[in-house]
């Protein structure tokens, strides 16, 4: 299990598999399992039993998690960008390996 260098609040472009291109925010990171649960992708339908909660039941859309692997973080020129590190003032950030910059 690899630690993620995407984070939630990230804006993401999703770059392989059946919802290639889309884009949205980070949600939810799920650690253990090396998804994310992004903002408006890979959405499913679920079947819900009328409850307390909800008394109509019925068919309800939510996002399912996506892997990592199959994200790229959006920088703010609006192009993807793999994520690195490096030690800066005795902290640890996040860089753009395209443009070298401070994420």
């Amino acid at each position: 299990m690899k630690r993620s260098r995407i984070k939630k609040g990230d804006q993401v472009r999703v770059i392989a598999g059946d919802h290639k291109g889309k884009e949205g925010k980070v949600l939810d990171i799920l650690v253990k399992k090396d998804k994310a649960i992004v903002e408006e992708v890979n959405m499913i339908s679920k079947h819900q039993k009328p409850s307390a909660t909800n008394p109509q039941g019925g068919i309800t859309k939510k996002e399912a998690p996506i892997h990592v692997s199959n994200l790229s973080l959006i920088t703010k020129d609006g192009k993807t960008t793999r994520l690195g590190t490096k030690i800066e003032d005795g902290k640890k950030v996040r860089v753009a390996k395209k443009t070298n910059e401070v994420i």
